[in-house]
């Protein structure tokens, strides 16, 4: 039995559409590419069917992973997170060392994004966070040492 995967619903529908889209898009492209390539000449010494097959076992390895990840998601909903403690799906604002404000949304590792503000509830800052109240200073334990955090707001995601 695989351990859990926590998930957004918003999560969820990424992982469910990128799958629909390989299985739906992707996979018969790289079919017709293996197809075309075997045309050209035999397998033996021809790159493109060389290639076509490395870029069939990305995609195939990659349905499986996804199928595997939507069978193994628990979906956390925003109703599940109390607003006043931070939780995986809150929307939490922090004071940093230098008094420059922040704000991430708390997610599970496989929606993690640090470029939309989305970090994994297992990254060193979501970890410090989780479990605290609005007004906690909490440690954060980084590659390049500690530093505190305030946390300022905590809000449910959108």
């Amino acid at each position: 039995m695989g351990e859990k995967l926590l998930l957004t619903p918003e999560g969820l529908e990424k992982l469910k559409a990128e799958l629909e889209h390989l299985r739906t898009v992707r996979r018969p492209e790289v079919l017709q590419r293996l197809q075309k390539a075997k045309e050209l000449s035999d397998t033996v010494d021809n790159a493109e069917y060389e290639d076509a097959k490395h870029e069939q076992a990305f995609v195939e390895g990659r349905i499986l992973t996804l199928e595997r990840m939507i069978k193994d998601a628990e979906v956390i909903t925003a109703e599940e997170v109390p607003s006043e403690y931070v939780r995986l799906g809150s929307k939490v604002t922090i004071v940093g060392p230098e008094g420059e404000e922040e704000h991430y949304i708390i997610v599970g590792k496989a929606e993690a994004n640090p470029s939309e503000g989305k970090i994994s509830n297992e990254s060193p800052v979501g970890q410090a966070l989780l479990g605290h109240p609005i007004g906690a200073e909490v440690e954060v334990q980084a590659p390049m040492g500690f530093y505190k955090v305030k946390i300022v707001r905590v809000e449910k995601a959108e």
